[in-house]
């Protein structure tokens, strides 16, 4: 299965074309409030059955350049039903655009009225540990944060089709940090 058709079995609908460079930003300390408001609205539609939810990659990083895009990492006890959530967010305005069943049970979600992806896992997903683990070395390791923010800004400058090829040639560095941080631990 080619990258293309990869994303095409994973995105509900047609996986959205990029065709050009990636927009990196300047940290801006609003992205903290954004997803703030984000998240009120989320646990109003979903309530006690939200285990946890973070706001996750680069947005959440003091300092850090990255694409104006809000990631939220939202887990939840079954992501395979369905039923038990989709139509709630659904209803609050939140879009389902990508479904990765043999992917721990990953979901994505965009915003009703804001650029976000809202990341959803179920508890025993070793991505949770792996989103939060890289955003808090991050947050502490200056190094690291020159280093990732160096490749997104020369990745950021070739053409893409798609974001999500964009994310994958990042995946050298990312591994690399992650490990350092789980070294850490």
């Amino acid at each position: 299965m080619t990258d293309e058709e990869r994303l095409e079995a994973a995105w509900v609908g047609d996986p959205p074309k990029l065709s050009g460079k990636i927009e990196l930003a300047p940290y801006d300390a609003r992205w903290v409030d954004v997803f703030d408001r984000e998240a009120v609205r989320i646990r109003s539609v979903l309530g006690d059955s939200i285990i946890l939810i973070e706001h996750v990659g680069s947005t959440s990083v003091a300092l850090l350049a990255a694409k104006p895009v809000i990631d939220i990492l939202l887990v939840l006890a079954t992501p395979a039903d369905e039923p038990t959530y989709v139509p709630a967010l659904e209803a609050a305005g939140y879009r389902l655009v990508i479904r990765e069943p043999d992917w721990y049970e990953h979901r994505v979600f965009k915003g009703p009225d804001t650029n976000i992806n809202l990341h959803v896992h179920p508890p025993d997903s070793p991505e949770i540990a792996r989103m939060i683990d890289f955003r808090d070395h991050l947050r502490t390791r200056q190094g690291d944060r020159l280093l990732y923010e160096s490749e997104k800004r020369r990745l950021a400058a070739r053409d893409w089709d798609y974001v999500q090829h964009y994310a994958d040639a990042k995946t050298e560095v990312v591994e690399a940090i992650i490990a350092r941080a789980q070294a850490k631990g």
